[in-house]
């Protein structure tokens, strides 16, 4: 899909000094060097000042550099420009709003990105702006919708989602049931929004109804991202048990809410997912049904689990790692070994288990956008170590 309908490569010939090649044109300018890049068009402004091209791309060129106010200025200089066409125009106020937006100045960028629509129109690259800014500013509804018009289920359940936590956390249940069902319809595999209703499912003491929930999400989302709704929920239950049933918010502890929630037990937790994860072969969920395991101290069963895992995959360093870990009780070590042995332990369970499939960046908790590539849902485990 092409996001920036605005970006045109430019194609008319720049003026040259005597000391450049002949031919040579802008997308010949070395990639590798951003600063060469804006020094080079810095002079052929100079020399020819219409280009409005170069405008464009020199502002560019300064923004990815970190320059904003110069950016800035060189979209201002072109709009106030007598007799500019309505389309560069257009293009000079959407970049603008990017600028804005780069410098956290979020009121300007909404205008700028305003002028730019009322000049060019709801394009696709204007109304993916506006949804990212509105994101940015904490607009989820209105974020919702722009993602809507622009036909990207994901990211629209996604904002969706984020509503119906906002208001779960609120006390606002039945707003919060309503904004999951609008999620669901929109992108029935949204993983966001089955792990809220797993989570709603655990805090609101339904064992039966998060079962369902559980075997219904694991055959609607995508089988790459199944492991993201054991990850979420275990992570979610061990919280509530650190904090306590009089803390209504798994994130804030230190509430002073006193509403008390009848969230489920570790065995109801055991008897409903258990029973979902046991026909799936997939060495994750196999892997995160022993983590369940383990919290909820059925160790046998747990060690059970773990081998089942590495039955399927054998180099699941985790996996392999908590087995061991399980067996250390069963060894003679001495002081020195052990105390060896727990730091070593300790250290590998704090790599970073989960990556970007895209750019390959590296995390230790979950993320649905990657905060590198921009990139939805490009999560995926490090079942090997060497990944």
């Amino acid at each position: 899909m092409n996001w920036n309908p605005f970006r045109k490569r430019a194609s008319i010939p720049l003026t040259m000094t005597e000391e450049r090649r002949p031919g040579h044109r802008l997308e010949f300018i070395p990639s590798q060097d951003t600063r060469a890049a804006i020094d080079e068009l810095s002079e052929v402004v100079r020399n020819n000042s219409e280009v409005v091209e170069i405008y464009l791309a020199l502002g560019s060129l300064y923004r990815s550099q970190g320059e904003i106010e110069r950016a800035i200025q060189i979209r201002n200089n072109l709009i106030v420009r007598p007799g500019l066409d309505e389309t560069f125009k257009a293009r000079a106020y959407f970049e603008l709003g990017r600028d804005f937006r780069r410098a956290g100045f979020l009121d300007r960028s909404a205008h700028a990105l305003q002028k730019a629509r009322e000049l060019g129109g709801d394009r696709q690259a204007i109304l993916q702006e506006e949804a990212k800014l509105a994101a940015q500013a904490g607009d989820n509804e209105r974020a919702a919708r722009l993602y809507a018009d622009l036909d990207f289920p994901p990211a629209q359940a996604h904002y969706l989602v984020i509503q119906a936590r906002e208001a779960r956390l609120s006390g606002e249940g039945n707003t919060s049931e309503k904004r999951l069902r609008q999620a669901l319809r929109a992108y029935p595999g949204s993983v966001e929004a089955w792990l809220e209703q797993l989570i709603q499912n655990h805090d609101g003491g339904e064992p039966e109804r998060l079962g369902r929930t559980l075997t219904g999400a694991l055959d609607a989302v995508d089988k790459d991202l199944r492991f993201v709704l054991l990850e979420g929920l275990i992570n979610h239950a061990e919280m509530r048990r650190q904090c306590g049933s009089a803390h209504p918010h798994p994130t804030e502890c230190d509430t002073h809410q006193t509403e008390i929630i009848n969230f489920i037990s570790d065995d109801q937790l055991q008897s409903q997912i258990v029973p979902a994860l046991e026909r799936r072969t997939e060495p994750l969920l196999t892997y995160y049904g022993a983590r369940l395991l383990l919290m909820c101290e059925y160790t046998s069963m747990a060690q059970a689990w773990l081998e089942r895992s590495l039955e399927v995959e054998p180099d699941f360093w985790l996996a392999r790692l908590e087995l061991f870990h399980l067996s250390r009780n069963d060894q003679p070590l001495t002081p020195f070994f052990e105390e060896q042995l727990t730091f070593f332990v300790d250290r590998a369970r704090n790599i970073k288990r989960f990556v970007c499939k895209r750019c390959g960046l590296r995390r230790d908790s979950l993320f649905f956008v990657c905060p590198r590539c921009q990139n939805w849902h490009s999560i995926t485990f490090r079942i090997q170590i060497t990944q």
